[in-house]
């Protein structure tokens, strides 16, 4: 008789073996910038995802024998090149001069198959060690019904005394829906959210970091989660940095917060509308519509929110990360306008927060399925996420702002056209 013991409750989980996030980010220190900053339009690709790419790198240096990166044949393409510093894809045929980072001993599991690359990690954290599955958002889809299946075996899994959590299964979903300028409309959809959100309250966490250090803190913490399956959502493009290391990491464990330096609300006052962002691109163009509503209204009160764990938006009775009603209160308010700008389809924004106070007051801007190849900022136009649009609503809903300001809306809409004209005719967005 054979006796498989991995899984039950005398696995010893592998214990993953890393550097404090602090010290994976190897560029200068952050500050906070504005979105227009020059500072903040010049910052290289090393931003974000190379974060990204050096957090992989060291954790395959640091953890040889229980870590692994499992992508479809898009290792380079998604900007995670580093990890062939450390090691090489696992290749069990010949190897020839003209190949490039393949061998037997290889730990980077790369083929073109999201179904292959879903069940070889289901299978590596059956064992106690621990993994990603890094794919483009669009295609995330293939595997729908495994993602599913793995969601209910890791509950009914809960209720087995014998059963020990196993380490999380962590998705890294980037080359996102805002950024296929050149793929186009079929790789374009964000609804893997949808579905995650699905399952079990108990069971699936979705983020959404907007700049680099908010995406090292978030990974951190999924790398060492167990029991779970971490959505992760992070385009792999060049983009502002607005959060130090440090102001990341208390976001991050927050959840969802006020980033006071990009508002014009002052202590001791109420807002006059509140705008709202979960997502990278989201979060760019809501800080660009309030600077715009900073030039032109400057007496206009407006609380900017960014949300990372969407979860957070849940009444606390719905999602162990729900935020209790006075909270939500006092972060939203009751009766204030609110302006949120979303990653995915907007109807999830309202179903996860059906049953909040002034849900009348949301209005959600976010992917409409319309898609094209086109630049990023024509995407976003497209789908009246941009800031042009953010700030039209904000005059269209903060009480007797668009008669005193009709003036203004009539440049925002001018605005957007010349935009989308310089589109038509060069081919690139408006420097």
């Amino acid at each position: 008789m054979i006796v498989i013991t991995h899984g039950f409750g005398d696995v010893n989980r592998y214990a993953l073996r890393g550097a404090t996030i602090a010290q994976l980010w190897h560029g200068s220190p952050m500050k906070k910038l504005h979105a227009d900053s020059p500072a903040a339009l010049s910052l290289g690709p090393l931003n974000r995802f190379g974060a990204a790419r050096n957090l992989m790198r060291e954790a395959y240096r640091r953890n040889p024998d229980n870590f692994r990166l499992f992508c479809p044949d898009e290792t380079n393409s998604n900007r995670l090149g580093a990890v062939f510093e450390a090691s090489d894809r696992a290749w069990m045929e010949s190897v020839t001069p003209d190949d490039v980072s393949l061998s037997p001993r290889g730990r980077v599991m790369e083929v073109l198959s999201e179904h292959q690359c879903q069940g070889w990690l289901e299978g590596y954290v059956l064992t106690g060690r621990h993994g990603l599955f890094n794919c483009y958002e669009a295609f995330t889809h293939i595997v729908d019904s495994m993602f599913n299946q793995h969601a209910k075996w890791l509950e009914t899994a809960r209720e087995v005394s014998w059963r020990d959590p196993i380490p999380s299964f962590n998705y890294l979903l980037s080359s996102h829906v805002w950024r296929q300028d050149h793929n186009g409309f079929s790789h374009q959809d964000p609804g893997f959210i949808d579905l995650a959100l699905n399952k079990s309250p108990d069971i699936v966490r979705v983020y959404l970091p907007f700049d680099a250090n908010t995406l090292l803190s978030t990974y951190d913490h999924c790398l060492r989660s167990a029991g779970y399956i971490n959505v992760v959502v992070a385009g792999k493009q060049p983009a502002p940095q607005w959060l130090t290391m440090d102001e990341a990491i208390e976001h991050c464990t927050r959840g969802l917060g006020i980033l006071p330096w990009a508002g014009t609300e002052t202590e001791g006052t109420e807002p006059d509308v509140v705008l709202a962002a979960a997502g990278d691109v989201p979060t760019l163009e809501t800080l660009a519509a309030a600077a715009l509503l900073r030039e032109h209204i400057p007496d206009l009160r407006v609380r900017v929110v960014n949300v990372v764990d969407l979860t957070r938006l849940q009444s606390e009775d719905q999602h162990p990360h729900g935020l209790p009603d006075r909270e939500f209160d006092a972060i939203f308010t009751p009766d204030k306008p609110v302006i949120f700008a979303y990653h995915g389809y907007p109807w999830l924004i309202h179903r996860l927060t059906y049953k909040r106070a002034g849900h009348q007051n949301l209005h959600v801007h976010g992917f409409q399925e319309r898609g094209t190849t086109t630049t990023p900022f024509d995407m976003v136009m497209l789908n009246d996420l941009d800031r042009y649009r953010l700030a039209i609503d904000v005059l269209d809903h903060v009480p007797g702002l668009a008669a005193r300001h009709a003036e203004l809306r009539q440049e925002l809409q001018d605005a957007r056209l010349h935009a989308r004209a310089h589109t038509r005719e060069h081919g690139t967005d408006i420097p």
